[in-house]
């Protein structure tokens, strides 16, 4: 199975360092950056998918030549065996439209420069812009059947079928069982939980855990950067000229304070340590 994980880069909220232009646009290049998290459970179903079926799964992002990092976390925290970067200036200050048709010229040229796809993951939404649009803008660029919300899944290799749980649409409690052909999308659910039954699959998982954490430390050496003239992409229909997006204002993140008052007790001090524990004492109980 062949497998290609679509991860963004999100700004590292916790850093309290993002970075706006005038236009209200995320400057990238100077904020700090992480893996977004959603994409951890699409990373955690393609990986799944290989330890039960064998193959390959690749990382892909776009974003500044920084966003290497993030397909390195990705290769290190969960698995990808290679990563693929789109990137430079043309497309730069992408909306999700813009980042889709990237990202569906960048699935072409993989399919016919490398291999051909079986399974395009994706992860809920975002934690910067939160549309939740880009998976599916991709995937309908592309023609293919989508599959979201996803909790569970498994492959049918012979029958070329992918059988899901998805929670149902505005209903939290509700699952369904769905079908659907290869090659397709998927989008993981946050509350995805891989499955590792049989004890040659948890064997299996632990090996490519291992192997991939190796490949990390050389993470340039399975890195791949192609940029708008290798995906024979027109500027004008990518990047800021070719995203129908406007922002129209930017709330600034509040930042927590710089100082907090404190209290240090000496372990060794009872009398200091009963008052902390007397102080402490209705807040575990709920109080």
């Amino acid at each position: 199975m062949r497998s290609v994980v679509l991860t963004k880069g999100v700004p590292d909220f916790s850093e309290g360092a993002v970075s706006f232009n005038e236009e209200g646009h995320l400057e990238r290049g100077k904020t700090p950056t992480v893996m977004n998290p959603n994409d951890e459970f699409a990373l955690q179903a393609a990986l799944q998918t290989k330890v039960r079926h064998g193959g390959h799964v690749s990382g892909m992002s776009m974003g500044p030549p920084g966003y290497a990092s993030v397909l390195e976390e990705a290769m290190e925290s969960v698995y990808t065996d290679d990563s693929y970067l789109l990137s430079d200036r043309e497309l730069a200050a992408s909306d999700t439209w813009a980042t889709a048709i990237t990202l569906c010229s960048a699935l072409e040229k993989y399919q016919e420069e490398v291999a051909d796809v079986d399974l395009v993951f994706a992860g809920f939404k975002t934690a910067d812009g939160e549309t939740g649009q880009t998976g599916p803008q991709t995937c309908w660029g592309l023609d293919w059947p989508i599959v979201t919300h996803v909790l569970a899944l498994d492959i049918d290799p012979d029958e070329g079928i992918l059988r899901a749980k998805r929670l149902v649409e505005g209903d939290v409690d509700e699952i369904e069982t769905v079908e659907a052909p290869l090659p397709c999308v998927v989008i993981a659910d946050p509350e995805f939980e891989p499955t590792y039954r049989k004890a040659t699959h948890r064997l299996t998982h632990k090996q490519l855990r291992g192997e991939t954490r190796e490949r990390a430390a050389d993470h340039e050496e399975y890195l791949t950067t192609w940029d708008h003239q290798d995906l024979n992409l027109d500027p004008d229909y990518i990047g800021l000229d070719g995203s129908p997006t406007i922002v129209s204002a930017v709330d600034p993140i509040p930042k927590a304070p710089s100082e907090r008052e404190a209290t240090m007790v000496d372990p060794s001090d009872e009398d200091g340590m009963e008052k902390i524990f007397d102080e402490m004492h209705a807040f575990a109980g709920g109080d």
